[in-house]
């Protein structure tokens, strides 16, 4: 089937319009990127502090803002319109991605510029950057159709927020804590550790296994969420 990239840049309009009306929602953005401009002028300059924003700043903006998308179709009961009409599911879930992924990645690369973080591989760290946005987008879209509400969407993205963002430093507990180990393969750890590989002179053969982690999880991701979409079609 041919992807109808006139209805997805519908949707990406009309989500547009949405996020520019909504300030509860669209003022998350400037949460990441004012802690870059004062993680920037404190001279802090660890990876995992710069991670620890980063990852942050996908959280907020590719989860965060994804599930409230969503939650607010379902709310004004618009979602079931868009599934009834003539667009598949890729152009529906590509078309309501869109805007979350351009906020994501101008976000991310704004808060990496202001925290003063200069990989040593851009073309590797911006791959990693752009298959995290991809895993951080599903599990927001996955949240927004089970939530009812923006208001619940933003209670239920929470619990998400806390394990991705703060759990940068998760890999400071291993050794106190021998059952966290399991977490070492979370996508917002595997980036930092793909970051560390980078800043050591590492390419793209040195971070594979990194890469194809965070792709596995996305696609996991995707599926799930593709299949929780489905059977909210026929509901």
């Amino acid at each position: 089937m041919m992807i109808s990239l006139r209805r997805m840049n519908a949707i990406l309009q009309k989500d547009f319009k949405d996020f520019s009306r909504n300030l509860a929602v669209s003022t998350v953005l400037i949460m990441p990127i004012g802690l870059g401009a004062f993680y920037g002028r404190g001279g802090v300059n660890s990876i995992e502090a710069h991670y620890m924003l980063i990852n942050l700043a996908f959280v907020m903006i590719a989860t965060f803002v994804q599930c409230c998308l969503i939650a607010e179709e379902k709310e004004k009961n618009t979602l079931r319109g868009l599934m009834l009409s003539p667009a598949s599911t890729t152009e529906i879930l590509g078309g309501k991605s869109l805007l979350t992924f351009i906020l994501t990645m101008i976000t991310v690369s704004i808060t990496a510029y202001l925290a003063d973080y200069r990989p040593a591989n851009i073309g590797v760290i911006a791959l990693a950057f752009i298959l995290s946005s991809f895993f951080y987008i599903a599990v927001g879209t996955l949240l927004g159709l089970f939530s009812k509400s923006v208001m619940e969407a933003s209670v239920i993205v929470m619990p998400v927020v806390a394990v991705f963002s703060m759990g940068t430093f998760l890999p400071t507990f291993v050794d106190q804590y021998p059952f966290l180990k399991m977490g070492m393969y979370l996508p917002n750890i595997q980036l930092i550790e793909l970051a560390v590989k980078v800043e050591a002179g590492g390419g793209f053969g040195d971070v594979l296994i990194e890469l194809l982690i965070i792709l596995a999880w996305t696609i996991i991701l995707c599926m799930l969420t593709a299949a929780i979409y489905r059977k909210r079609m026929v509901d």
